[in-house]
């Protein structure tokens, strides 16, 4: 039996890219998704990837997601946490509920995934987590401090995790990317998104496949020496 990945927030934008990426090694690929159910069933249907629906930022739902994905497709020694949302606003206009609810899903998420699959993965020996952090959790953004908040903590949880783990086989990285071709940045203003573009030394955003491709190094066989490491995928746009 092949090892079973899951990805959070896998059937959409830069999900779809790992998820489908992650397949093609031979992977047999659980996709999580949030709330869009004909989207989902869209996506499995072009891809042959089976989609499960649970909130990320609840964590009994994981538990029992997790559980789910085991019961129908095997062991799972795979993990990337993807799924993320944005409740843009600057301090003064951010409410609690704006807070709480990115951290919940996009830091919290992390936290709950990685709980229910590491004990797993520590009885076998053998396993790979990937958490997606961003360049806005490491350089900062106006407007964000929410999810800058959120993804810069999932690269201080990733360090700490990779030092737990990687006597039990298990590596922990992260990947931030920069600005990626996807629906969240395509809602960006056309005048903002130029100047986002035009600080990017590679001039043009990312794309998700480029991502997708970080995440299957660290994911494979031949990455179990690397391991508490944040990759920046981001143009060069921000060297950290």
């Amino acid at each position: 039996m092949g090892r079973v990945a899951i990805v959070t927030g896998g059937t959409r934008g830069i999900g779809e890219a790992i998820s489908v990426a992650l397949r093609d090694t031979g992977l047999t690929v659980a996709a999580n998704y949030a709330s869009d159910d004909a989207r989902a069933a869209d996506f499995a249907e072009r891809t042959g990837i089976r989609a499960y629906r649970w909130d990320v930022g609840d964590h009994d739902a994981c538990l029992a997601g997790v559980a789910q994905v085991e019961a129908e497709l095997g062991p799972v020694d795979v993990l990337v946490n993807n799924a993320g949302i944005t409740r843009d606003g600057t301090l003064m206009k951010m409410t609690y509920q704006m807070w709480k609810e990115v951290m919940d899903t996009n830091l919290g998420g992390c936290f709950n995934m990685a709980k229910a699959v590491f004990p797993g993965m520590r009885e076998r020996q053998w396993g790979r987590i990937v958490n997606i952090g961003s360049i806005n959790g490491q350089a900062g953004q106006y407007g964000q401090v929410n999810y800058a908040a959120a993804k810069s903590g999932i690269h201080g949880f990733t360090k700490a995790l990779a030092q737990e783990a990687a006597r039990v086989g298990v590596t922990v990285n992260a990947i931030a990317p920069g600005y990626i071709d996807t629906d969240m940045v395509a809602a960006v203003p056309a005048d903002v998104l130029d100047k986002i573009v035009a600080k990017i030394p590679v001039g043009r955003l990312g794309k998700a496949q480029e991502i997708a491709r970080g995440v299957v190094f660290l994911c494979s066989e031949d990455s179990g020496f690397v391991t508490g490491s944040t990759l920046s995928i981001n143009g060069g746009q921000h060297m950290y």
